[in-house]
């Protein structure tokens, strides 16, 4: 399935519009990322504990879209927008919004 930012495909016709697709995840980071990301708040530099949390969240939010444009009978998704958010009481989780349009298409 091919998934992209942009609303065309190069190479391709886009046949049908199938409808909004979207996928979502929460994921909560642990006790001890919390502790490693104090010490990088500190001391400075990346949080690679954060960083692949936010990846795996992503990823996880990809693939459900991907899955529900399944269902609709698509070939690919196009204009997918993410969307991050903090929640929770310490902004302890992470939620992660796919949106695109589900779509067939042709090679020209």
């Amino acid at each position: 399935m091919l998934i992209t930012t942009t609303d065309t495909l190069s190479g391709y016709e886009i046949t049908d519009y199938l409808g909004i697709v979207t996928g979502e995840t929460i994921r909560g980071a642990n006790f001890i990322r919390d502790i490693m990301a104090s010490v990088t708040d500190i001391v400075g530099g990346r949080s690679a504990a954060y960083e692949e949390e936010v990846g795996a969240a992503r990823q996880s939010a990809l693939d459900e879209l991907t899955d529900r444009a399944r269902r609709f009978g698509a070939d690919g998704v196009v204009g997918i927008s993410l969307d991050y958010e903090t929640i929770g009481g310490r902004a302890a989780m992470i939620m992660v919004t796919a949106t695109g349009t589900a779509v067939r298409f042709r090679k020209i």
